[in-house]
């Protein structure tokens, strides 16, 4: 006949070290679950951008930190979600720039992807009369998309658009047209032309720092 099972029990330091690792293993598993979900806040929905220099002043500021809103954007790249327009005009975006160094814009004008809208290419001085493409012209402060003037002033300060600059610049489609709201000082489309959309990172949300002066973009 059998003796009945006893149960042993573990010496009390045992039992520590044991409920230790539990707790350490279950601290772990937290950690990892937390980056995991920063992650993929940070890479596909929403990200922090501290704004560099006056060129988008008086809107924002050197110092001044955003959100920059990127789901659209990035749901857009799966062809289920392909026609999603992610930016429109006056949206102020992120993008990198030359060296991968990133930029805040705003958008003026742009042309979307798969635009099939014939345009009068003798108007925009191309050889092509199939050419889908989106003149915009700066002459000195004003701004002409396909010929008629665009109305900037909920954003833009009449004192920060006077410039001497003329520039046309012709969108593809997929292109943007960004500028910054103090053009004087401002590098943007007048100077490297059009941004492509891939070069886009995401749309600027709220503006969160500093506190004094939380606004949504």
């Amino acid at each position: 006949m059998d003796s009945p099972t006893q149960q042993i029990d573990m010496p009390p330091r045992e039992q520590g070290r044991q409920e230790a690792k539990r707790e350490f293993l279950e601290l772990i598993k937290l950690a990892i679950t937390f980056l995991l979900v920063f992650w993929v806040v940070k890479s596909f929905i929403i990200e922090g951008y501290e704004v560099l220099g006056e060129s988008m002043s008086p809107t924002l500021e050197d110092g001044d930190r955003i959100l920059v809103f990127k789901l659209p954007h990035e749901l857009r790249k799966l062809s289920l979600f392909s026609g999603i327009q992610p930016f429109k005009e006056t949206d102020i975006v992120v993008f990198e720039g030359a060296g991968r160094k990133r930029l805040v814009k705003r958008v003026i004008a742009f042309n979307p992807k798969g635009n099939t809208n014939k345009v009068d290419a003798q108007r925009l001085d191309t050889g092509d009369e199939d050419a889908h493409l989106i003149k915009v012209e700066f002459d000195e402060g004003i701004v002409r998309v396909n010929d008629w003037q665009i109305d900037e002033s909920a954003y833009l300060r009449e004192s920060s658009k006077k410039t001497r600059d003329k520039k046309v610049c012709l969108l593809h489609p997929g292109e943007y047209y960004v500028l910054g709201d103090h053009r004087s000082v401002s590098r943007d489309s007048r100077s490297f032309n059009a941004i492509s959309e891939e070069q886009i990172v995401g749309r600027a949300l709220v503006r969160f720092w500093p506190l004094s002066k939380i606004k949504l973009l």
